[in-house]
């Protein structure tokens, strides 16, 4: 008997990614079709997954490809309509309960970069050689990797979530364990994912002292189940955090800068130093202090301290939450330089660190002065796509890395110079349209015309030169069959009654007033049905006034 492995699935501007969680796969096969694709597998027990997967939209086989990893089989899916949003994985709108939105890895469009097959691939490799070459590799988990505990409780719940602007809603459970490896989020740090047996955890939250897993599979109260925790995103966590710390007793000791508030964020994380700037040579300065200190393998310790411990005074903290329970949590690192209440997950060296960069900082709130950083393996990472940046540029504008400002200086500068010229061009050739028009002793009392490179500026010239109180004049600018601009212009009592008809022909947006009528249109397949519309209109009333 066959069952469907789970799914987590996130969208892309050109790519739809689905992890099939399948612990320890084999026999695996994958038939990725234009419209579907078919995994078929057995995991480390033996037991067999089937999953049959119809597409909300094409795509392009040749550029997707499957990737078999120990806890999940990676699906990369290339769109045939790149920046064409997919509200969801599956051709029929009924959900099946064994797809998920990966929340994690969702993000709105406006603030992605393009990313290719190329890079995807790149990136793919960069991970697998450092881990088998030692290089940036995280330290073993320990006793974490064997982890036993037992279902206290689970319970029907659902989490709130916003993607794209939306908010969704996913149904699931609450779990509670007699103990967990799990980090819930606190103290600026995300929380953990992993996995409760073979089901996933999509969210870890605190309620007093207890840890509450969201998950979309009930467990069965009593049940002895194995806790695992996604080492490489926990890791990433602890690098980031350690990193915080370190950063914000060196900014304190070297320039009384006191550290308000930070976040952990999923690129790159940020800390709220409570000064209205920060020095260039400050910064180098405190960057050098900070990689100094990693270089000097300083240990990370963990103090438990009971709440009326008098060590406790002694320790930097913004006060302890109000559902606060048991012993106190000390970290202390930096050979006594800082002691710090914190609930988070730590490196147990700062050289596990391996790096910090300081990118640089930006104005905060309240004259405050957020400071930008990347710990660990972001840096190579980010060293990575930088190097990869810097080829591709290398190729494009045939000039030394050095010389890469000066050149797009000048493309710029080109551009806007062509622009201009081309503009000029456009409304020259605006008004020789309306002349041509107003010259032809055969003209009626229609004028069309479609101009793939117009804007609106080139259509109001030609709507102004005609002398639109006895000519009803529609005009497009932009793809043929793509979205666009349209103009109505003409007798008012025309334009008012005959405006919105446009409107819902090219599915756009917009409004008018004093005889011209304008906005966005969604498509311009339709436009010849609409010019048809307003010459059979203007055939029409002057069939009546004759």
């Amino acid at each position: 008997m066959n069952q469907p492995a789970h799914a987590l699935w996130f969208d892309r501007k050109k790519y739809v990614t689905i992890n099939f969680v399948v612990q320890k796969a084999k026999d695996v096969q994958v038939d990725i079709q234009p419209d579907k694709m078919i995994l078929c597998c057995k995991n480390h027990t033996d037991d067999v997954f089937y999953n049959e997967l119809h597409f909300y939209d094409k795509i392009q086989i040749h550029d997707s490809r499957e990737r078999v990893y120990e806890r999940t089989i990676n699906v990369l899916l290339r769109k045939v309509k790149p920046d064409f949003a997919w509200p969801r994985l599956q051709k029929d709108e009924a959900k099946p309960s064994w797809i998920t939105v990966d929340f994690d890895n969702w993000r709105d469009w406006e603030h992605e970069e393009d990313e290719g097959k190329e890079e995807y691939d790149r990136y793919v490799d960069m991970i697998q050689e450092m881990a088998s070459t030692n290089k940036g590799q995280a330290p073993d988990m320990g006793d974490l990797s064997d982890f036993m505990s037992t279902v206290v409780s689970c319970c029907p719940a659902e989490l709130k979530q916003e993607v794209n602007g939306k908010k969704e809603t996913l149904k699931g459970f609450n779990v509670k364990l007699q103990d967990t490896i799990l980090f819930p989020e606190g103290g600026g740090q995300p929380d953990d994912r992993g996995l409760i047996g073979d089901v996933p955890v999509f969210r870890v939250t605190r309620q007093g002292s207890e840890a509450i897993h969201f998950v979309g599979s009930p467990l069965e109260e009593g049940q002895e189940v194995q806790v695992k925790v996604d080492w490489e995103r926990r890791f990433d966590h602890m690098q980031q955090h350690s990193g915080q710390h370190l950063i914000t007793a060196l900014a304190d000791t070297f320039f009384g800068y006191k550290t308000t508030s930070w976040e952990l964020g999923r690129q790159r994380s940020t800390i709220e130093l409570d000064t209205p700037s920060v020095k260039p040579a400050q910064l180098q300065a405190l960057e050098e202090a900070i990689n100094e200190k990693i270089r000097a393998h300083v240990p990370v310790t963990v103090q438990l301290l009971s709440i009326d411990d008098p060590a406790v005074e002694k320790v930097r903290s913004r006060g302890l939450p109000d559902d606060h329970a048991g012993p106190i949590r000390i970290i202390i690192d930096i050979e006594g330089v800082d002691a710090n209440m914190c609930c988070g997950t730590h490196v147990s060296n700062l050289s596990h660190l391996q790096v910090i960069k300081l990118l640089g900082t930006e104005k905060g709130k309240k004259n405050k002065t957020n400071l930008i950083f990347l710990a660990g393996n972001r840096v190579l990472k980010y060293a990575e796509k930088s190097y990869s940046t810097e080829r591709s540029l290398v190729s494009l504008l045939k000039t030394g890395p050095d010389e890469h400002v000066e050149a797009v200086d000048k493309l710029q500068k080109s551009v806007k110079l062509l622009q201009k010229t081309n503009l000029s061009l456009l409304r020259d050739m605006a008004v020789l349209y309306a002349q041509n028009f107003k010259n032809d002793p055969q003209r009626g009392n229609f004028f069309s015309l479609h101009k793939k490179e117009g804007d609106n500026e080139f259509m109001n010239i030609i709507a102004n030169e005609i002398n639109t109180e006895e000519t009803l004049v529609f005009l497009t600018v932009g793809e043929e069959k793509g979205p666009g601009l349209f103009v109505l212009a003409g007798p008012s009592g025309v334009v008012a009654e005959m405006g919105p008809r446009v409107l819902e022909i090219l599915q756009g947006k917009g409004a008018g007033k004093n005889g011209r009528f304008q906005g966005k249109a969604n498509s311009l397949a339709r436009r010849g049905e609409v010019e048809a519309l307003l010459q059979q209109h203007c055939k029409y009333h002057t069939s009546e006034e004759e």
